[in-house]
């Protein structure tokens, strides 16, 4: 069976239906693009033929392109991607001209694009081609070019026929943000032509093909009397635009996201030329990017290891364990949104607080978001009601009769996890899995308060619940593997990214950020200037400097984290200088942002007003301050280090799981692919040599581990090592 079918009708009309075996979303493979071409050519050389319907077999279009066809291009080389990538070109101006004159543009036939529901990448290049898009009425359905968010760029002819289409203004977002769109948003936008009830769509297509003039099939760039809309780069409006976009490109991505770079030029350089010409300079521009190691990093993290994490690639072995009824103790911003989440995915929720007041409240949470969602029209009363009719706000934890799983939020005191503990095991029956969501302390630790420690796991939510994409599991010591895929189904119920990783204080995640932080803060103390320190950051993809990072999560917690660090540690406590600045802050009332006071200052509303000139006072600035890359390659390495070391200890058991999580964790440089790929990508014995180099001058914090030494020495990498 091909992924491309095609009839023709009594009427002449033609209809190519994309319907790729044995997956859910149709991709488009090399096989069944060849398949495409020997359709659309027969199709057009049949004088039978009026017109043709590209539609899909499925409830949505098309994910996008089969990344094996990316991966088969690179391995050929620059050439075999230019090649490949014009072979494309040629496909869609084939759709596009569809067997017209090619100087009168006469004789066409005419070709309408059909979705059924989503349609992303590829899956909306293809329709962009074509003459016409329909889309069908469906609010889950989502409409975009999203590879700019996995380090390329539409290089199918997007770029160029979307900004052909609405102009650079209009099209930036779609094309520079990946900004998704259902079907009456895509209309409103123009990025499709009409949006239909679902069971008209193809009585409506077929009725447009058979009604369809001459003049609707010339594309408005193929007139010549077309002009771009907004102006080309060479029209005083265009020329303003072409000047903002490339500030706001630059303000967005700090240089260092090749792909953004890329797009912009082969979207100004394009509009300079004739469209067959403007499509040549975006394969090149596209070619370029995705030879480029950064490309091929975001690609392997963001989608490929994603995807497989968000499938279970390591869940135990284990009948399916999807949770019917969830408790969550304690309803905080924590607790609220993780019964938010919940029950907006269709579990049942029992939200338990110490007074009625606080579980309200906690409820209340929700109503909140989704009356946000109403306002933006992404979310109906009648869905809000479903949400809030799963959630029971109580005091009583006999309601938690029933429940397979339950997570814990309450405040980071052992003594207070504790003691609830033995109330929900009193209440539950010996089934049900316990979780405590906590970012610090130690889950075997905290498993001794309970009478099934091999049913007690830790969940890490990041904050806020209903935005943070990722959940660390951590599995304690008598944690088994029951537990283990209960919290892997539960998050994937939820529609997050699980990673799995062995107990230790601050698990993978805080492990990695707190350095992070902590580096920022300790060259304040040396007298290194704050706005390089934080601008070094953000010209190195982090998106936040270590210093706001800090306000956001507050000065306080963080002096919290240090009292009990040192306690655990004693005399080989590592960060008494970090200490004397947090708690000369903590002193100053400069809590961070929650104080309208840190490191930063900040206006009545809350609103950052640059950073606070009394760090100078305290910490005059030193006359020799360090370079640029100094103070980047300490606030990266800070980070990798240690997660090499959570690898090395085994507290982190896959490095897909070590870069996925970094990146949707703490924003780790999204452009690497996370600390192993940019390791991967400077190369190891690059890495030892500026870690011999930070050792020297700043101490042992920054000694390379025994395994990225070995690495050096032998000339391998962490993803060929794991590959071997």
């Amino acid at each position: 069976m091909t992924d491309f079918t095609m009839k023709t009708d009594a009427d002449g009309v033609a209809t190519i239906i994309w319907d790729v075996a044995q997956k859910s979303m149709n991709v488009l493979s090399t096989k069944a693009t060849a398949v495409l071409e020997s359709l659309i050519d027969l199709a057009l050389a049949d004088p039978a033929v009026k017109g043709i319907i590209l539609t899909s077999g499925k409830m949505d279009f098309a994910g996008g392109m089969d990344l094996n066809v990316i991966a088969e291009m690179r391995a050929g080389g620059a050439q075999a991607v230019f090649d490949g990538v014009m072979a494309m070109h040629r496909l869609l101006r084939k759709i596009e001209r569809a067997g017209m004159d090619p100087k009168t543009l006469k004789g066409g036939k005419p070709v309408v694009a059909a979705l059924p529901g989503t349609a992303l990448g590829i899956g909306l290049e293809l329709p962009l081609a074509c003459h016409r898009i329909i889309a069908a009425d469906n609010p889950k359905a989502k409409i975009g070019l999203p590879e700019i968010l996995v380090g390329i760029f539409p290089g199918a002819g997007g770029t160029t026929r979307l900004v052909r289409k609405l102009g650079a203004m209009a099209a930036a977002p779609f094309l520079l943000e990946g900004k998704l769109s259902s079907p009456t948003e895509a209309k409103a936008a123009g990025l499709i032509d009409e949006v239909v009830a679902p069971e008209d769509l193809l009585k409506r297509a077929k009725d447009w093909v058979l009604s369809a003039t001459p003049a609707e099939l010339v594309k408005p760039w193929d007139d010549k009397g077309y002009k771009m809309p907004g102006g080309a780069p060479y029209h005083p409006a265009g020329f303003m635009t072409f000047v903002g976009a490339s500030a706001m490109i630059n303000a967005k991505t700090q240089g260092v996201y090749p792909a953004a770079k890329a797009l912009l030029a082969a979207v100004y350089e394009g509009a300079l030329v004739p469209f067959d010409v403007a499509l040549k300079i975006e394969a090149r521009h596209f070619t370029g990017v995705l030879m480029n190691p950064s490309s091929s990093a975001m690609i392997r993290s963001l989608f490929i290891n994603k995807e497989a994490l968000d499938k279970g690639a390591n869940r135990p072995a284990a009948p399916d364990q999807s949770v019917k009824k969830l408790g969550v103790i304690g309803a905080g911003m924590m607790g609220a949104g993780i019964a938010y989440v919940s029950a907006n995915a269709g579990i049942e929720v029992v939200l338990i607080d110490s007074t009625q007041e606080a579980a309200d409240r906690g409820r209340a949470q929700s109503e909140t978001i989704l009356d946000k969602g109403i306002k933006r029209g992404k979310v109906t009363a009648e869905k809000k009601a479903e949400v809030l009719a799963r959630i029971t706000a109580t005091t009583d934890y006999a309601a938690l009769a029933g429940v397979d799983l339950v997570v814990e939020a309450v405040f980071e005191d052992p003594k207070v996890k504790a003691d609830v503990t033995a109330k929900v095991e009193a209440a539950v029956g010996p089934d049900c899995i316990y979780a405590t969501n906590t970012s610090t302390l130690p889950i075997t630790g905290l498993a001794a308060a309970s009478k099934q420690p091999e049913s007690f796991i830790g969940i890490h939510f990041f904050s806020p619940v209903d935005k943070m994409n990722l959940v660390e599991i951590i599995r304690g010591k008598a944690t088994r593997d029951r537990a283990v895929a209960k919290a892997l189904d539960f998050v994937r119920q939820i529609r997050k990214t699980p990673i799995v990783v062995n107990d230790a204080r601050f698990f993978y995640a805080n492990r990695c950020i707190i350095p992070y932080i902590n580096e920022g803060i300790r060259m304040v103390a040396e007298g290194v200037e704050p706005a390089l320190i934080e601008n070094a950051a953000k010209l190195v993809g982090m998106p936040l400097g270590p210093l706001q990072l800090v306000d956001e999560t507050s000065i306080d917690l963080g002096g919290k984290i240090a009292k009990a660090t040192k306690a655990a540690m004693g005399v080989d406590y590592p960060d008494e200088a970090v200490d004397h600045v947090l708690f000369w802050m903590a002193d100053q009332g400069r809590l961070g942002r929650k104080a309208n006071a840190g490191f930063y200052a900040y206006d009545a509303k809350g609103e950052r007003l640059g950073l606070w000139d009394g760090l100078r006072a305290k910490y005059p600035r030193d006359k020799m301050q360090p370079s640029l890359s100094d103070v980047q390659n300490r606030l990266l390495f800070a980070q990798v280090l240690e997660a090499v070391r959570a690898l090395e200890e085994g507290v982190l058991t896959d490095i897909r799981e070590g870069d996925v999580g970094a990146i949707l964790g703490w924003g780790f440089a999204p452009w690497s692919g996370g600390p192993f790929s940019w390791l991967d990508m400077i190369g190891a014995g690059r890495a030892v040599d500026i870690c011999r180099g930070l050792t020297a001058q700043f101490g042992p914090r920054f000694h390379a581990p025994a395994l990225l030494r070995e690495l050096a020495v032998t000339g391998g990498s962490f993803y060929g090592k794991r590959a071997a």
